[in-house]
């Protein structure tokens, strides 16, 4: 039996989804039609929001209602610190856990040749003029953290901006390895990552 065109089409729409299949993503309409008009409402409400209202920081590349972010703006925050990670999903993984007070970057992925994704698609340039020193009386960036997975790709993103780095007067560390092999820092738990913050270890 066909489904109404407009049934059909938010099935479709949520099958687009990462991680939902056709049958999870038709469980999921027919939930959301049984669903009290104000919360669907609202839930479309938040969803336009977010892609009306919702940019990237300038100085962080994080998701941000406002430009530069709260994050970056935060004097409670050390600003001489620097945490590299491949997304914003990671950096939320990291700042749960409570254990860093500093800054972050974004890089917006890593180096894949075979996908077409070199230096120049990452915010790799970005990350060079944050660690400048200051032309004011700002704080420089003494230490930079790579909180990248281990994921080929990973590593060979990490050697690039190490290469982009030599010579210049920064401690970096990488997380310690205790993060297991492959494993996107999105899905380590708490635990492991409290191990491999603490841990951490010069990078060059």
């Amino acid at each position: 039996m066909r489904h109404p065109p407009q049934i059909a089409e938010l099935i479709d729409r949520l099958a687009g989804l990462p991680g939902l299949g056709r049958k999870s993503a038709t469980r999921l309409a027919l939930h959301i039609l049984k669903k009290p008009e104000d919360e669907v409402l609202a839930l479309a409400r938040a969803l336009r929001a977010v892609k009306e209202e919702i940019r990237f920081c300038s100085v962080c590349h994080d998701y941000t209602d406002s430009d530069p972010c709260a994050r970056c703006r935060d004097p409670r925050r050390d600003h001489r610190s620097v945490c590299v990670v491949e997304s914003p999903a990671d950096l939320m993984v990291v700042e749960a856990s409570g254990l860093y007070r500093g800054l972050y970057h974004v890089l917006g992925g890593v180096l894949n040749p075979l996908l077409g994704i070199g230096p120049d698609d990452l915010n790799i340039d970005t990350l060079m003029k944050r660690l400048d020193p200051p032309e004011t009386e700002g704080e420089a960036v003494r230490e930079l953290i790579l909180a990248t997975g281990s994921s080929p790709e990973a590593e060979a993103t990490c050697s690039h901006i190490l290469d982009k780095l030599k010579g210049r007067p920064l401690q970096i560390t990488r997380l310690a390895r205790g993060l297991p092999l492959g494993m996107d820092l999105e899905y380590v738990d708490a635990s492991t990552l409290k191990r491999a913050l603490e841990d951490r270890r010069p990078a060059r």
